[in-house]
């Protein structure tokens, strides 16, 4: 296994998952997110799909990130494919968790510094309320397309609970 993407919603582990794989792996990890928005203004879409091509055309690397928009580039040319589809309590838990310790200082991070209670809670595009909305409108969507992503040959692991995951991931690290 050299190549290896993951996708789920947002709070589902994809960042701590792949930043340790790729480390045991000693290979290049990279979240889509920060190439998208390295800037002011997220990047247009042809310059993130020129980004993601130039990563995923090595021998090996680790990347992450929700942009289905983009299987044909990352997902097509995995080896594996991991999709953390973790039940939606537990996604909500998880991004209040997170936007609390944001909210409370004692995540220092940029995303962490732009974030307001509207932004994080109340808001009609609050990154709660947003997540709950895509994580409904996606999956189906997103059933179609692994199934097609494994029909050209990659292999999918979906993980269905945050124990599933925790043993998947075991497993790989246990096999470096």
């Amino acid at each position: 296994m050299k190549r290896v993407a993951f996708f789920g919603p947002p709070a589902s582990g994809k960042t701590t998952m792949s930043r340790r794989l790729a480390a045991s792996m000693g290979v290049a990890h990279t979240d889509l997110d920060d190439i998208l928005f390295a800037d002011a203004e997220p990047l247009p879409l042809d310059e993130f799909r020129a980004a993601a091509d130039r990563i995923t055309r090595g021998d090996a690397w680790v990347v992450e990130g929700n942009f289905s928009k983009l299987a044909d580039v990352v997902w097509h040319r995995a080896e594996v494919l991991v999709w953390l589809d973790l039940p939606l309590r537990l996604v909500v838990w998880r991004i209040t968790i997170r936007n609390l310790r944001r909210l409370s200082g004692l995540d220092r991070s940029a995303q962490a510094r732009r974030l307001t209670w509207t932004r994080a809670f109340f808001g009609r595009r609050s990154l709660l309320r947003t997540a709950v909305r895509k994580y409904r409108h996606n999956r189906p969507r997103y059933a179609r397309q692994v199934a097609e992503t494994a029909a050209l040959g990659v292999r999918v692991v979906r993980l269905r609970s945050g124990r599933e995951a925790d043993a998947w991931l075991a497993q790989q690290l246990g096999r470096r």
